[in-house]
């Protein structure tokens, strides 16, 4: 893959623990899913997608999912149905960040556990899991809504997960 490309592509193959050391290292933070949540529906707009209530369709304007980046032929083959960050311009959220769905999974500081839906809290239970949101490229529309939730675990290194640094405003 070419170098300039691969600069672009969202880091994944980290584990949470590597991401939240890397989001404290550039002076943020490793999101809740409760903020994740916020920001990709919105706020209080509650978007059923981060970018509104248009379909994500096919042609990755809005979203990387289903397999149909680059050539939107619903079959993933490789790593080369990952785009490069900011590709669906159209997809921005309500605040302006781009691949809040779809691309790659993006760690969230939460232990998996039922979710409680709330607006200020973190799930730091001693739970296996982590929880990762947003879908990734070869997950279907559904895993792009902002309520979708994922799991894994925390020490596990995925090619559909990364993450996203959190910063207080």
């Amino acid at each position: 893959m070419d170098a300039v490309v691969s600069e672009k592509l969202p880091i994944t193959c980290v584990n949470s623990y590597e991401a939240a050391a890397f989001c404290i290292w550039d002076g943020g933070f490793l999101p809740s899913e409760a903020e994740w949540e916020y920001a990709a529906a919105g706020g209080s707009a509650e978007r059923e997608y981060p970018w509104g209530s248009t379909a994500p369709g096919t042609s990755n304007q809005y979203a990387i999912y289903g397999c149909y980046y680059p050539s939107s032929s619903g079959s993933c083959t490789d790593v080369s149905s990952i785009a490069p960050v900011g590709t669906p311009t159209a997809g921005a959220g309500k605040y302006g960040q781009l691949d809040l769905a779809g691309n790659v999974y993006e760690w969230n500081v939460d232990s998996y556990a039922a979710y409680a839906g709330c607006t200020n809290c973190t799930n730091a239970s001693d739970a296996s899991d982590r929880v990762s949101r947003g879908g990734a490229f070869i997950n279907d529309s559904s895993y792009l809504l902002p309520p979708s939730r994922n799991h894994s675990s925390p020490a596990g290194r995925y090619i559909g997960i990364g993450f996203r640094c959190a910063r207080t405003p």
